[in-house]
């Protein structure tokens, strides 16, 4: 193994993890604290349906946002790597007009839409104007191409800790509430106002960068990407693929609160924040894996070592990180939300396969996309969550919260093995033994 430590690639994505498992650790400890203040502050009805506002704005941005910043990797990154920043430039411009075409259409389908679904998602008429209120944020939550800017000019470092403004003044922001015996908006707000700032600093960074690196002249806003062929079915792919992923997450939790009431959909919050953590490893080697393997001739072997190295590198970590929420897991909820929460314990258990499932997938995704593949992932996750709507109900109703999670971890699991498939054909495709280095 300590060959692979002389891969300049395989050093390159270990540094970057690195950087993003930093802020990360930060991010998790600060929204720990943050759940569990909530949690005791609120209770478990209340904290529910803080969590179901804010899933459904989650919701709503996971459908409209264009995931923009793989365009700038998949368009700008060889380009910039190699002296030729043009491609970049245009596709930057062309992700930021997506960025804000998707924001704004967010904001009016968000605002428009809650007042006839508020009741099925289990958000009260009480609170539906702070509801409301918090779907002013999609035009800025839609943004991705800061961070397509920071990861083409390989700049983890600054985007990992950008990571930690929201987790760290949110942590802030609560404990003042929690400490001042707060009411249910002044949770909301300090939600709100940390999520405006969490999205607007990136955007800093990136206009530094791209001042430092003399990349700003002659980029401009642009819905007609000339020099970029495919950008177009590229983005709307990408687009639908990360649309369907969110019926695993904030969709999901809104399905789970309109199934068993906004208790259960705390329970299953807190469920999943712990398996999260525990999936981090795998999450942030695939965010650094992208951009690496952009870089290289996919024809090699070059880029499939990386992939198998770096699984094994994401099962040592992954594998400790279960063991210890698996056995850590319920006095850590008691400790930290109460009693009253000691019920996410069980699907917590049955998340833990999640995790476990991305030591293996997480290079899935990114490979595909490399290979032009953009509609592999899309595939994928329209199966996987045919599989999660199918089965979520009739298991939510039979077993409650721990039904929930058995329907997450076969959407998962269907996921994974779908794209699995599809990579092993490309690989065969690509493999041409006379250029193989």
């Amino acid at each position: 193994m300590k060959h692979w430590f002389k891969d300049q690639h395989f050093r390159s994505l270990l540094k970057n993890s690195s950087y993003l498992g930093i802020s990360k650790i930060i991010a998790a400890a600060a929204g720990l604290l943050t759940l569990a203040l909530a949690g005791r502050g609120l209770g478990v009805v209340l904290f529910g349906t803080l969590i179901l506002i804010t899933s459904y704005v989650k919701a709503v941005n996971g459908i409209v946002k264009f995931q923009s910043w793989q365009l700038i990797v998949r368009f700008g990154g060889h380009g910039v790597a190699h002296g030729d920043p043009e491609h970049f430039k245009i596709a930057t411009g062309f992700a930021f007009s997506l960025d804000m075409l998707s924001g704004l259409a967010g904001l009016i389908l968000g605002a428009a839409l809650l007042p006839f679904i508020a009741q099925w998602v289990g958000i009260s008429h009480d609170y539906l104007w702070l509801a409301i209120f918090y779907c002013t944020l999609l035009p800025v939550m839609a943004s991705a191409t800061p961070d397509g800017v920071l990861r083409v000019l390989d700049r983890f470092d600054l985007m990992s800790w950008s990571d930690t403004v929201t987790p760290i003044s949110r942590a802030l922001l609560v404990s003042a509430a929690f400490a001042a015996g707060a009411s249910f908006p002044v949770y909301v707000a300090a939600w709100y106002v940390t999520d405006l700032l969490g999205q607007l600093y990136p955007w800093i960074l990136a206009a530094r960068e791209l001042q430092r690196n003399g990349l700003r002249d002659g980029m401009r806003p642009t819905l007609n990407p000339i020099g970029l062929p495919g950008a177009w079915r590229f983005a709307i792919e990408v687009n639908l693929a990360t649309s369907v992923e969110a019926v695993w997450g904030p969709i999901g939790r809104l399905v789970v609160g309109g199934l068993l009431g906004p208790a259960g959909a705390a329970l299953f919050r807190i469920a999943s924040t712990l398996a999260d953590s525990a999936h981090k490893p795998a999450d942030l080697l695939g965010k650094a894996f992208y951009p690496e393997v952009m870089r290289m001739d996919l024809s090699s072997k070059r880029p499939w070592k990386l992939m198998v190295r770096g699984t094994t590198f994401a099962s040592a970590i992954a594998l400790l990180a279960i063991a210890l929420m698996v056995l850590a897991g319920k006095p850590l909820m008691e400790v930290l939300f109460g009693k009253a929460f000691v019920g996410a314990y069980a699907p917590l258990l049955v998340l833990m396969a999640i995790p476990f499932i991305g030591i293996f997938s997480f290079p899935l995704a990114p490979m595909l996309y490399a290979l032009g593949r953009s509609d592999g992932p899309l595939k994928a996750k329209l199966l996987g969550s045919a599989v999660f709507f199918v089965t979520i109900a009739p298991l939510s109703w039979t077993l409650d919260v721990v039904g929930a999670a058995i329907a997450l971890v076969l959407a998962n699991a269907v996921n994974a093995g779908a794209m699995m498939l599809q990579l092993r054909t490309e690989h065969r495709r690509v493999r041409n033994p006379a250029h193989l280095t």
